[in-house]
């Protein structure tokens, strides 16, 4: 059944001449493009009249009213999964997402999601991002796994895209590819639709700026090689592309030219994420711990003392002193 959203309502008197998003803009935590989409959707009115464009003009004594979506459990849905909790709290939560589970709903997904997941478990969710994206801030590819936030709040999702707009907020990855780097290396190359395979991204000179940088961590049997990348940008399939543009491949991904043996997915982890807290605005940093597969790939490939590289301590080491 079609999911139906109740609505939180607000009021306020305005304090002075200025157009509608400016006003909504000094009055709730939200940034311009939230507030345009809430505009665009016909949840803003000025005098009980709806507001039909961000530009229009409210003046001193003017009613403004405006709603934000609660997000209503569906009905009917088969949840036969769970998702492991690294932690939670009133404002947020950090999960380790599982291999082939889609983060949010599309019109191509036919299987339940993460945020299906989520709302199936009663969680209270942000639900600025629009009405399939509750709570997701960012999202991790399906065969990807590890370590993703989520927001409960629309001011604590607004804090933490905020975050990863201006870089406060960090991503360090572990990945198997199929053949070792010549060395640790940046990688800055812009990005956007590969215009002959809609479902693949490329380097494209005129897309979206993107910032990678790998570390070699340990060499495995058969030149396969573990790395660690930090994420500068956060791009669709971004390390997966500029791995590919450098002729490398992560195991399992058939998609950007991996042609070794059959792998059960994409060797790819979000091993580490940190952010300041929205509530309490201090550095926090979450671990996402190695899923089976992944991890007994490593125990059967590689020297025994190659697991000890992987600690968030030694992955952000490589690092600081490399780049």
């Amino acid at each position: 059944m079609k999911e139906e959203n109740k609505k939180k309502h607000f009021s306020f008197i305005a304090s002075k001449d200025d157009r509608i998003d400016k006003i909504l803009a000094s009055h709730i935590n939200v940034s311009r493009n939230q507030i345009e989409k809430l505009i665009e959707k016909g949840f803003v009115k000025i005098n009980d009249k709806v507001a039909t464009k961000t530009s229009q003009k409210a003046q001193i004594g003017d009613n403004i009213s405006y709603c934000l979506p609660e997000v209503s459990q569906k009905e009917a849905l088969d949840i036969d999964f769970d998702v492991d909790i690294i932690y939670e709290d009133e404002f947020l939560m950090v999960i380790n997402k599982p291999s082939g589970l889609v983060v949010h709903p599309a019109p191509s997904v036919k299987e339940p999601t993460l945020v299906d997941w989520l709302v199936k478990r009663g969680i209270s969710l942000s639900t600025i991002s629009g009405d399939e994206r509750h709570g997701i801030v960012h999202r991790i590819d399906k065969d990807t796994t590890g370590a993703l936030v989520i927001a409960k709040t629309n001011e604590a999702h607004e804090a933490l895209s905020a975050q990863l707009e201006d870089k406060t907020m960090g991503r360090y990855y572990l990945a198997i590819i199929d053949y070792p780097l010549k060395d640790n290396i940046t990688v800055e190359e812009n990005i956007a639709r590969n215009s002959t395979n809609r479902l693949k991204m490329a380097v494209v000179q005129s897309g979206r700026f993107a910032k990678s940088a790998f570390a070699k961590l340990c060499l495995g049997k058969n030149s396969v090689e573990l790395i660690a990348a930090k994420l500068y940008t956060g791009r669709t399939h971004q390390i997966r592309v500029h791995l590919a543009h450098l002729g490398r491949h992560i195991l399992g991904d058939n998609l950007y030219g991996y042609r070794g043996k059959d792998m059960p997915r994409i060797f790819l982890h979000a091993r580490l994420i940190y952010f300041k807290h929205p509530a309490t605005n201090e550095i926090v940093e979450f671990e996402a711990p190695l899923f089976d597969d992944m991890k007994n790939f490593i125990d059967n490939n590689f020297e025994e003392n190659c697991l000890g590289l992987i600690a968030p301590t030694a992955i952000k080491g490589v690092f600081s002193a490399s780049y």
